[in-house]
């Protein structure tokens, strides 16, 4: 057994002799260049896989710019529409006469104050309830239709147009009266 592995091999059969030598040159390559402070020489799986890690690290990166870029819009939108809203809403009422308004806001009831003239102007579309960041306000509404555009999940719906009768609803025929407040 005092042969070397590369004697055993070529005694085999199994290695040519030209195979042996370039195997052998290159392992004394890439001891000379580690000796000499060069990186070894890459093989081409070693090249193949750092061309999927790049690959895989530009995907990611891609993914995380989208996901900022997203970011940055919603707070941009965000921004706009309470700027929008702090612009142009119209002032709390305070020490005049007015009563509450209850409306729906997401499964939540939800009241703001108003007197006979602004409950008037809400019936007939001139103006429009927004809820943002846990306030609302009355905004005109063409200011209601720019913020719409933006989210429509702020603007709550309103209207005293009568909401379509479904044919199986038992109550179809008992209509609430106009003048009921509650």
């Amino acid at each position: 057994m005092s042969d070397s592995l590369r004697d055993q091999l070529l005694k085999a059969g199994l290695v040519s002799k030209k195979k042996a030598t370039q195997v052998e040159q290159q392992q004394h390559r890439q001891q000379y260049r580690q000796a000499k402070g060069q990186k070894p020489v890459q093989t081409d799986e070693q090249r193949e896989a750092a061309a999927r890690a790049q690959a895989a690290k530009v995907a990611r990166d891609r993914e995380l710019n989208r996901e900022r870029a997203a970011k940055a819009d919603a707070k941009a939108r965000h921004a706009a529409i309470r700027q929008l809203i702090d612009q142009h809403r119209l002032p709390p009422l305070e020490g005049e006469q007015f009563d509450y308004f209850n409306f729906v806001a997401g499964k939540k009831i939800r009241r703001i104050a108003l007197n006979a003239d602004l409950r008037a102007r809400l019936s007939r579309g001139e103006l429009a309830i927004v809820r943002h960041e846990g306030r609302s306000a009355l905004v005109p509404a063409e200011v209601a239709d720019r913020i719409r555009e933006r989210e429509p999940a702020v603007v709550i719906s309103y209207s005293d147009a009568p909401a379509a009768v479904d044919e199986n609803d038992p109550y179809k025929d008992f209509v609430v009266p106009d003048d009921l407040r509650w």
